[in-house]
């Protein structure tokens, strides 16, 4: 019997929501699978209970920008940010455990008819899976940039300055470029937009529904084709 697959917002450090939505969709492990879209850490309240909870049931999903950032920060590559809510996991007792587990996730992951990734696929790859496989999160790409970062973009993956306020001329969110040709049956689920609110159309789940600004935790049950949600505790971080 094939798995449910329930693919998560933007978790954020927001445990106590997390486990709440686990309760909501009945996560068993013996017939579930659980599929993050990126950003388990940060600016969130409890980051390392996040990756705990994770590593205990078995989470697949990828890496988001912040899970990067946890990453370089870990690896003497970047300096904390003031806004940053991640230092438990790096003073955790079982910091090494958490930080090489979080590693180990992909930046891209393939299903017959789902492709996930955290914040976009770019246009202007022919195979978005080839162009993402065996990417060094400790190291800039522009693939690992659209990939983590993308919002807007032009029909030739180029990306704007800035995503915010709305760019003017040729950008249109990425996924308006998805899918690229008929041929193509595979969901693109991704999250990484806040400010851009759930987006259910075919081929496109966008499931960043702003947990730690106070909105929800969105679930995406693809065997149920259901959507699933739990409203935040409280407001964690002011909006970027």
């Amino acid at each position: 019997m094939q798995k449910r697959r329930i693919f998560v917002g933007d978790i954020q450090g927001c445990r106590e929501e997390f486990e709440r939505l686990l309760d909501r969709v009945r996560f068993d492990p013996a017939r579930d699978e659980v599929h993050p879209v990126g950003d388990f850490v940060n600016r969130g309240p409890d980051s390392a209970g996040v990756l705990r909870v994770c590593r205990t049931i078995g989470v697949g999903g990828v890496l988001g920008n912040h899970d990067v950032h946890l990453l370089r920060t870990a690896a003497g590559l970047r300096k904390r940010h003031e806004r940053d809510t991640m230092v438990d996991v790096l003073d955790a007792p079982d910091a090494h455990d958490l930080i090489t587990w979080l590693a180990e996730r992909p930046l891209v992951r393939d299903m017959d008819d789902v492709l996930l990734v955290h914040a976009g696929v770019s246009p202007a790859w022919r195979d978005p899976v080839r162009a993402l496989t065996g990417l060094d999160p400790l190291e800039d790409s522009p693939e690992l940039a659209f990939a983590i970062y993308a919002r807007y973009c032009d029909a030739f993956g180029r990306r704007p300055s800035a995503d915010w306020p709305v760019p003017k001329g040729s950008y249109q969110p990425w996924y308006t470029y998805w899918p690229r040709d008929r041929s193509e049956r595979r969901t693109v689920v991704f999250g990484h937009w806040a400010r851009g609110g759930l987006v259910s159309k075919p081929f496109v789940r966008g499931l960043d529904t702003g947990c730690v600004w106070g909105g929800e935790l969105t679930a995406w049950i693809a065997e149920e084709d259901r959507l699933v949600d739990v409203p935040a505790a409280r407001v964690y971080s002011e909006a970027d």
